[in-house]
């Protein structure tokens, strides 16, 4: 039988390099992309519109889920985005924005999907912090962001004491630049080696959600670059 991942952000770099790496290893791929996007998950088995920022969106999301598929062994939430800026040109505006992006979109499916895990005593969260949210030297010019990620982080912890006491698992995965075009042509003159792959990040992900010795882990994918 199938095991059964719910990918948000099927569609992005890390979401396609997700997508591939578990539906080649035998998981059910039912990933999630923006509504309107005009994104194809090729390898996935199901797709579904939703935005994981809005409650409500999720709350029918996972209605609808529970109706298709009932059991469910791992979420990975790959939702994000990023954002420049130090303490004095960032905006309330900004904070919103990143908090809605990187935070709403994992607390709600955390809220929504947590009470089928819980009831099945089984599953696993895939977060994805940042490096800047963990070392607040490297967050100065990119602040919303790391508020916004460091918020991930809690969520993680906090979910993971929420399950103490089941067989459910909060995995956090924290990449530092990710090699990806937009990446690439924004920072022409870095060294590409240095930083990590989506393909990396994918396999670290599958490993994690597979072994069940590993609880509550946090995976520094850095590459190269301390």
């Amino acid at each position: 039988m199938n095991r059964n991942i719910i990918i948000t952000g099927s569609a992005g770099n890390l979401g396609g390099a997700v997508v591939n790496k578990f539906k080649r290893e035998g998981f059910k791929v039912i990933a999630v992309i923006e509504p309107d996007s005009g994104h194809e998950v090729e390898d996935a088995d199901d797709t579904y519109q939703v935005d994981v920022s809005d409650e409500r969106s999720v709350e029918a999301f996972s209605k609808e889920y529970q109706m298709q598929y009932g059991d469910l062994e791992c979420v990975a939430l790959l939702v994000g985005g990023f954002g420049m800026g130090g303490i004095e040109s960032t905006s309330t505006k900004d904070l919103d924005k990143m908090i809605r992006l990187n935070f709403f979109s994992a607390f709600n499916m955390v809220k929504y999907f947590l009470p089928i895990m819980k009831k099945a005593n089984n599953g696993t969260f895939l977060f994805v912090g940042a490096k800047p949210a963990l070392q607040p030297e490297e967050g100065k010019d990119v602040l919303a962001y790391a508020l916004s990620k460091g918020l991930v982080i809690d969520l993680a912890e906090f979910t993971a004491n929420e399950t103490a006491d089941l067989k459910v698992r909060s995995h956090v995965f924290v990449p530092s630049i990710i090699d990806t075009p937009q990446n690439r042509e924004s920072m022409p003159k870095a060294d590409f080696g240095q930083w990590v792959k989506p393909s990396e990040i994918a396999e670290a992900m599958h490993y994690a959600a597979t072994n069940a010795s590993l609880r509550n882990m946090t995976f520094k994918l850095y590459g190269g670059v301390y």
